[in-house]
C-alpha cells in the first residue's frame, strides 16, 4: 500500500470524480433545455460517510523503534479505511431544466471541485516536504 492509497487521497479522488461526472449531467442538461419532453438529471449528493461505511479498514499501529519514544495507548482503536470508487447515483430532477438553476449549480460544481483538487495537491506537497522532497 503507497501513501496515495491512503483514505484521504481516495475521499479526494472518488470527490474529483463525483464532480466531473456531475458537470457532464449538468453540461447534457443546458444543451437539451430546448429538447422536447427532457427531464434534467442530477447525481445523488456525495456522501463521505457512506464511502467510509462502505470502506475496507486497514489497521495502522504505532511502533516504538526506542525506548525513549512514547508509546501509544491503546492503538488497536485507530484505525484508517479507504474504499473503491462505485458508480454514482443519477437521479431524475424535474419536469423541465432552468437554464439558471443549471448555470449555478455548474458554478457551485466547479468551485467543490477546485476545493477538492486545492486540498488533494496540498496534501502531496505537504507530503513531500515531511519527506524532504522539497521539488
Amino acid at each position: 500500500m503507497t501513501i496515495m492509497d491512503s483514505a484521504l487521497f481516495a475521499a479526494l479522488k472518488n470527490k474529483m470524480q463525483w464532480h466531473q461526472t456531475r458537470q457532464g449531467l449538468l453540461a447534457e442538461n443546458i444543451a437539451n433545455a430546448a429538447t422536447p419532453g427532457y427531464r434534467g438529471r442530477d447525481l445523488a449528493e456525495f456522501d463521505f460517510s457512506e464511502m467510509v461505511r462502505d470502506s475496507q479498514v486497514n489497521h495502522v499501529q504505532a511502533a516504538t523503534t526506542n525506548r525513549m519514544h512514547i508509546a501509544a495507548a491503546n492503538t488497536s482503536s485507530v484505525s484508517f479505511g479507504a474504499g473503491a470508487a462505485g458508480n454514482f447515483e443519477i437521479t431524475p430532477n424535474g419536469n423541465g431544466v432552468v437554464l439558471e438553476d443549471q448555470m449555478m449549480k455548474i458554478t457551485a460544481n466547479q468551485m467543490d471541485y477546485q476545493a477538492a483538487t486545492s486540498l488533494y495537491s496540498r496534501s502531496v506537497r505537504l507530503l513531500k516536504t515531511a519527506l524532504g522532497r522539497n521539488g
